[in-house]
């Protein structure tokens, strides 16, 4: 008879988030088990208690979801997890804290989409300001376009020092060579908009960074992306089901939350269903879910 399956959800949050229990038990796992308040040093423990209580074939049967709501702890408690394991006591692992690993790659991989569709090349070489990168989708979406090659900005909208920190991090951390600019005023927004190619919002929920007045008439902006979909959008003239079309009046094609989040939605079930039914384990982060999503878009 077959084992059950279980997903072992780990998180430092206070309670672990409905969203990922909903999509595991429509990605097929029998049970989710939730661990909340976990301190880092707790992991290697919870992990090993998983593979030791079945048998090597038993533990195929079961993974390890990484929550939380920081980007780089939720990296350190992966790496925690398969530090922790050894053949041929190994299972699948998957890190998505707040769900900012598959928003930020659905949005960056929609991002890339309409570069290469209407400008024939993609991230590497193009210059991409982000507002909102001190939050884990922004932060998330800066290292995944730094890696991919493109010429990152986090932007911070009340002053370079309020964002500076978090560039030193990432640089530190994933190896990459980001920095920080001004958008704490009008003037500073559209200077930014006249040197960038692409504009990304994932500041906080109902904040509006970037107007038309501040874009609209930019001649290097070739994409726009907003995961806000809670009124006003975070930026102005995009529709949250805009799925790269013109905005209206620009030269410019927008992404809209809900089609970000519709793609999000499809790299997440489709990588916890690969946890699931992979002979062998996998381990998967922004990278998995960012070259996921591209195939996704690819058909």
């Amino acid at each position: 008879m077959e084992k059950v399956s279980i997903l072992h959800l780990i998180t430092a949050a206070k309670n672990a988030s409905p969203f990922d229990v909903n999509m595991a038990y429509d990605a097929g796992f029998d049970k989710i088990m939730s661990y909340t308040n976990v301190a880092l040093h707790e992991v290697a423990g919870l992990t090993q208690d998983t593979i030791f209580s079945r048998s090597a074939s038993g533990i195929k049967r079961e993974s390890i979801f990484i929550g939380g709501r920081d980007i780089d702890l939720a990296m350190d408690m992966q790496a925690a997890v398969k530090n922790s394991m050894f053949v041929p006591f190994e299972i699948s692992s998957f890190s998505d804290p707040s769900g900012a690993f598959t928003t930020a790659a659905a949005m960056m991989a929609k991002v890339e989409f309409e570069l290469v569709k209407h400008f024939g090349r993609g991230l590497p070489g193009r210059s991409v300001s982000i507002f909102g990168a001190g939050g884990p989708v922004g932060g998330c979406a800066a290292v995944i376009a730094a890696l991919a090659g493109a010429k990152v900005e986090l932007v911070g909208h009340r002053g370079v020092a309020q964002i500076q920190e978090k560039v030193e991090a990432y640089n530190k951390r994933y190896g990459i060579n980001t920095i920080a600019v001004d958008g704490s005023t009008d003037a500073a927004k559209k200077k930014m908009v006249e040197q960038t190619e692409v504009a990304i919002c994932a500041a906080a929920a109902g904040v509006r960074v970037l107007e038309l007045a501040h874009f609209g008439q930019s001649s290097s902006l070739k994409v726009v992306a907003d995961v806000n979909a809670v009124p006003p959008s975070g930026i102005e003239g995009i529709n949250s089901m805009a799925n790269g079309e013109l905005i209206e009046g620009t030269n410019i094609y927008g992404i809209g939350a809900l089609a970000v989040g519709k793609l999000k939605y499809e790299t997440q079930h489709a990588l916890l269903k690969e946890m699931l039914h992979d002979k062998h384990a996998v381990h998967l982060d922004f990278n998995a879910a960012f070259i996921l999503a591209g195939k996704l878009l690819k058909g």
